[in-house]
């Protein structure tokens, strides 16, 4: 094993949410010790100085139908990481989310019997589906790190160690951003009100999201010349985003950068996003949204009969009542989309109870002098030691 001096950290991020908290534990860790990292990530943690073993869009994949042909392709690249990590022997191997994919690099770490410390980053939601999960994760783990109040309860009583550290939602750049330096920088006349199109990270969101959310946004334009459109991306969808943009005829730019994204955010009126962790970032920059989402109809048919929640946005998931609307399968239509948004933009009732539920919604989520990553980090530290 490395010296403490310098621990040697595998680091695994299966999507674009997973990579954002990767990279911010990336720079936490760094603030306390110097390290060396290896793993999977995506853009912002190779920007945060991580060589990724490869493109994690190939692991990111909604849907219990969708998934099915990338299962070769998975199970090879779960091979790939495992013979990386026996290779590398660094002091820790943290997965972030994906439970599905972590949870097999896991296994087989275990079945090796590594004597390398396992630890999970982001507790799975097995208080909405698969609640059997929670009994056998202390059998793959040493520790979860959970992100959401009150997840502990769900995974105490079968012998995993769990340590809560926060949402590090409560640490984005979204809060700092300059939207006004946004619209400059973009030409967007002062009197015009944005909106932000999000249509997810991974391909088949996009490809299944894109047309309702911009046929939404043109129905919208034609109501009102006087909106503009954001549509942020990443770069592993960023091709398939805009060949699907150059299909309208709208005022609309497309950005990939984070900083960009959370410029557009400040500067928005209203958005349109696609279920996720990005719609916890709208809220707690007080942005009114809806959420619309649609999966293959036997996915959909498959997760009726599996999924036991009232609400699928955290938002209302943590505030227990419907602040943001959900657009959900068949619901999820240009025209139900348009109509909401056009609520939010003329500061409807529905406005109003979004604006005044935000801030319940920061204070529940908390925010102290250490971060959420920085407590992650410091708990990390330890178990090498």
């Amino acid at each position: 094993m490395n010296t403490l001096t310098k621990p040697k950290i595998y680091l695994i991020a299966g999507e674009a949410s997973g990579d954002l908290l990767g990279s911010r534990l990336m720079r936490a860790l760094r603030e306390q010790t110097d390290t060396e990292f290896y793993g999977i990530g995506g853009d912002t943690m190779r920007q945060a100085g991580l060589n990724s073993l490869f493109d994690i869009s190939e692991l990111a994949v909604m849907g219990l139908v969708e998934v099915i042909p990338s299962i070769p392709r998975v199970l090879r690249r779960i091979n790939e990481t495992v013979n990386d990590i026996v290779s590398r022997r660094p002091d820790i191997v943290i997965t972030i989310d994906s439970w599905s994919f972590s949870c097999r690099v896991h296994k087989a770490l275990r079945r090796l019997n590594t004597g390398i410390r396992q630890v999970h980053y982001v507790a799975p939601q097995v208080w909405a589906w698969k609640k059997r999960r929670a009994r056998t994760m202390y059998k793959y783990i040493d520790e979860l790190l959970t992100i959401l109040p009150d997840e502990e309860r769900y995974f105490t009583p079968y012998h995993l160690r769990v340590s809560y550290v926060g949402h590090p939602v409560v640490e984005s750049a979204a809060l700092s951003a300059d939207g006004s330096g946004f619209r400059q920088a973009h030409n967007i006349p002062d009197e015009a009100k944005v909106i932000s199109i999000l249509p997810g990270s991974r391909r088949n969101e996009v490809a299944r999201l894109s047309g309702d959310f911009l046929q939404a946004a043109e129905m919208l334009y034609q109501h009102d010349k006087n909106l503009f459109f954001v549509l942020p991306t990443v770069s592993t969808v960023a091709a398939q985003v805009r060949s699907l943009a150059a299909k309208c005829h709208l005022p609309l730019v497309i950005v990939e950068t984070e900083a960009e994204r959370y410029g557009a955010f400040q500067a928005s009126s209203a958005a349109i996003a696609a279920s996720g962790t990005v719609a916890l970032e709208l809220a707690i920059c007080h942005i009114p949204h809806l959420i619309a989402y649609k999966v293959a109809p036997l996915t959909y048919l498959l997760a009726k009969n599996l999924v036991d929640i009232k609400y699928v946005n955290l938002t209302n998931i943590l505030l227990d009542k419907p602040i943001i609307p959900e657009l959900l399968q068949y619901e999820c239509t240009p025209e139900h989309i348009a109509d909401i948004t056009l609520q939010l933009l003329e500061h409807s009732e529905l406005y109003e109870r979004q604006m005044a539920a935000f801030g319940e919604l920061r204070s529940r989520l908390g925010g102290a002098d250490i971060t959420p990553s920085q407590k992650a980090a410091a708990r990390i530290l330890e178990l090498i030691r």
